[in-house]
């Protein structure tokens, strides 16, 4: 069945062991917790995308956070950052509820598809570049994949590169340097994609006002008008 390019490929992701930093990293903090979550069994493995594979918009994030997804099993599950997107997308009509706490929850996203350009959480949430590339064999296979996209929402810089990246390795592009990441960008790519920027939903951005949840709302919101066209 042609469905299950995407069953094969999220065993692949969970199965990886390319990175001994990130496989040390995700393992420690799965069986050291934090104390709020002391009762809780963690997922401690590399954390596989998720979403409608029909979807026409794809959020690309940065890596699994070491206490939501990296205990959940599912991206942006369990953390602040979630907590303040789901909401976000829910209201915009692209998930059915504005909560996520945990796989199972009966979460589901509507013609959105969820990534990252890493898929182990990292200290410090900081990818090295040749983890980055580790992953890159799994993105490149996800977002071909995913035949109806028109719009790629990028959260923070990385995400941005990260997409930028793929479409260099497929040629489209031969250089990131006319593609600038700033909180609202909007870059029309060679094959007719639409790439979107976004400051990353985390802590530090949205308990500083760097991001607000109507700045949040907009993105989304133009995601989804950009879709319809």
């Amino acid at each position: 069945m042609a469905a299950d390019w995407l069953v094969q490929l999220n065993r692949e992701v969970v199965a990886c062991t390319k990175c001994p930093r990130l496989v040390t990293y995700r393992e420690l903090i799965a069986r050291e917790k934090r104390r709020a979550y002391r009762d809780c069994e963690y997922w401690g493995k590399p954390v596989p995308g998720f979403g409608d594979r029909n979807a026409r918009v794809l959020i690309m994030g940065l890596a699994p956070g070491a206490h939501g997804s990296n205990r959940t099993g599912r991206p942006f599950t369990g953390d602040a950052s979630g907590n303040f997107m789901y909401p976000v997308l829910y209201e915009t009509g692209l998930a059915n509820q504005p909560t996520a706490t945990a796989c199972g929850d009966g979460l589901k996203l509507r013609d959105l598809y969820i990534t990252a350009a890493a898929r182990c959480a990292p200290p410090d949430n900081k990818p090295l570049p040749s983890e980055l590339a580790n992953c890159a064999p799994f993105l490149d296979r996800e977002i071909e994949g995913l035949r109806r996209l028109k719009v790629v929402v990028a959260l923070g810089k990385i995400g941005f590169d990260a997409y930028l990246n793929f479409v260099r390795r497929r040629g489209l592009v031969q250089s990131k340097a006319g593609y600038v990441f700033a909180h609202g960008a909007k870059y029309e790519m060679p094959d007719g994609k639409i790439l979107l920027a976004s400051y990353h939903p985390s802590n530090q951005n949205t308990q500083t006002g760097k991001l607000t949840r109507a700045m949040f709302l907009e993105i989304f919101k133009q995601a989804g008008r950009l879709a319809d066209k």
